[in-house]
């Protein structure tokens, strides 16, 4: 951390207001030609003098380090934030005031008050913020102040250096099994080659292959040299297209603390699934409309412990896009989901994105998608007002008939309401009662 820039000295409201009132004193002290009145200006001016030379004289520069615990912190968990300031002047200075600098999103700026900090010394001041935004923020500058006894005169540091700190999308329990867990998701193996050597996987050779694995009856057969593959396990994959565009979202504005807008809940559903599937053996590889999401790469099968960190990290930066089509991460899908599971989170869908969503699938594993009722999120996003009943009539309807073609065409659909835990949706995608899964 580096630490504050040079000090700035001011006059304060109360000293403008003074030399004011002074400055008009001594004009009209003048004009009339009252010496007494003169004098009394001459001393109202200097005060503010005065007061600026002993606010000169204070030293005192704090230097601070600060550290957050934990640096990425799921939105609705707290941090715990240190500054350890130490005086970097030549002497222990007066009663300073200190106020830590925040983002809207994180609350009110932090304020404290230091007494006399002896130099070489320091102090830690410490404070707990609870996120309720997801995003990437920075914590400070540190601002100090310290005011003439009179009020007039301040002298202020608007600080240097900043802390980062990452709010993750909140990761909910899905239960203990998931739709098609039964088919290998637990990490289940299969081999290539298990019926003997007439139906072992081959391959032409390539430069480099090790000649020990040459399949010699099918070279003799084809007359080109052949190898054949080796072992290799099998996992459960799955693809998570997450909808993210504006116009098929009711968005909370950028004020709003703690948004309970519908983008916000398809973005906690997706972490949650790709943790959830991860941690039981999936491969799960993360699409957006416009594609796969920079960066996210494939969350590793097996046990994971915490959440897939880099997955999260591109989740709590995601920001709505301005895109109207599904397409482009439907191509996607269709391109890396092989015979794998595919999971849709969906806001608004137009009949464009019906009929793309239908020809999406072509494998072996049934379509889920997770349908959010935009109607119950009015209320939170846009307050009661006239006419929230009527939209909400109208998106159900809009919704039931989505629901309906893609179950028709073979998806699993769950319908999730505003407030519902994700493992409902689960649950409802799974079969299962859902009672079982939100336990």
């Amino acid at each position: 951390m580096r630490g504050p820039g040079a000090p700035r000295t001011a006059l304060t409201r109360r000293g403008r207001w003074l030399l004011a009132g002074g400055a008009a004193l001594l004009v009209a002290g003048a004009l009339l030609g009252e010496r007494s009145v003169v004098q009394l200006t001459v001393f109202v001016l200097a005060l503010p003098i005065v007061s600026a030379l002993v606010v000169a004289r204070e030293r005192f520069r704090p230097a601070v380090a600060r550290t957050v615990d934990p640096a990425r912190v799921r939105r609705g968990e707290g941090a715990e934030v240190s500054l350890e300031i130490t005086s970097a002047g030549r002497g222990p200075g007066a009663t300073w005031l200190l106020a830590e600098q925040l983002p809207p999103a994180l609350g009110t700026d932090q304020r404290f008050t230091l007494a006399r900090l002896p130099v070489g010394r320091g102090t830690v001041l410490r404070y707990r913020l609870v996120p309720r935004r997801r995003g990437r923020y920075a914590l400070g500058p540190l601002r100090s102040r310290v005011v003439d006894p009179f009020g007039l005169v301040e002298r202020s540091n608007a600080g240097a250096g900043t802390t980062p700190l990452l709010v993750l999308p909140r990761v909910q329990p899905l239960g203990a099994a998931g739709p098609l867990d039964g088919h290998g998701g637990e990490g289940s193996r299969r081999s290539i080659a298990v019926h003997g050597e007439d139906d072992v996987s081959i391959r032409e050779y390539r430069r480099g292959d090790d000649l020990r694995k040459v399949h010699w009856r099918a070279t003799a057969r084809t007359g080109e040299l052949k190898v054949r593959l080796e072992e290799r396990p099998w996992r459960a994959r799955t693809t998570v297209l997450l909808d993210a565009r504006r116009p098929a979202h009711l968005i909370a504005p950028q004020h709003d603390a703690d948004p309970a807008d519908s983008l916000e809940w398809a973005v906690e559903a997706t972490a949650s699934i790709a943790v959830a599937l991860g941690a039981r053996g999936h491969e799960v590889r993360l699409v957006t409309e416009a594609g796969e999401l920079a960066g996210s790469g494939r969350v590793p099968a097996g046990p994971l412990g915490g959440a897939p960190e880099e997955l999260l990290d591109r989740l709590a930066t995601l920001t709505p896009s301005s895109g109207t089509d599904l397409a482009p991460g439907l191509e996607v899908v269709r391109r890396i989901a092989g015979d794998g599971q595919v999971v849709c989170v969906l806001g608004a869908l137009g009949p464009e994105d019906v009929a793309d969503l239908v020809r999406a699938r072509s494998g072996p594993s049934a379509g889920l998608a997770v349908l959010l009722d935009l109607g119950s999120f009015l209320p939170g996003v846009r307050g009661h007002r006239p006419g929230v009943s009527g939209a909400s009539t109208t998106l159900s309807d809009q919704r039931e008939e989505v629901a309906g073609v893609l179950r028709a065409a073979g998806w699993r659909v769950a319908v999730a309401r505003a407030g519902d835990p994700v493992a409902r949706a689960w649950a409802e995608l799974a079969g299962r009662p859902v009672a079982e899964a939100v336990r």
